[in-house]
């Protein structure tokens, strides 16, 4: 028995939903940005599968899930430096990272 598209599909499933669960349900700004990562990292693993299983004849398949997947590791990493960078900005004036603390752009 080999993997199938239910496997990515069902391992990208629950990799979002404990993401969307850890972004909701965590206080800490680190910890919703890693929860955010996680789903990021699910939607790869499922392009990747669709990718894998789209095949045209014997032997050739579409690598747009691979190369749409290094896109979004792309745009995660730079979302991650500029959301580091905020929240110690952030830490840095109001010495917390709970994010329900944080009023900023309160008047």
């Amino acid at each position: 028995m080999g993997l199938t598209l239910n496997h990515f599909l069902v391992l990208g499933a629950v990799l979002f939903c404990i993401g969307l669960y850890g972004a909701i349900a965590k206080r800490s700004a680190i910890a919703v940005l890693m929860s955010i990562e996680i789903m990021l990292n699910a939607v790869n693993i499922t392009m990747i599968g669709f990718s894998y299983f789209n095949t045209v004849k014997p032997y050739s398949t579409y690598l747009t899930g691979q190369i749409f997947a290094i896109f979004v590791i792309t745009v995660a990493a730079a979302e991650a430096s500029v959301a580091l960078a905020m929240i110690i900005s952030i830490y840095r004036k109001t010495s917390t990272v709970d994010v329900t603390e944080i009023d900023t752009m309160k008047g």
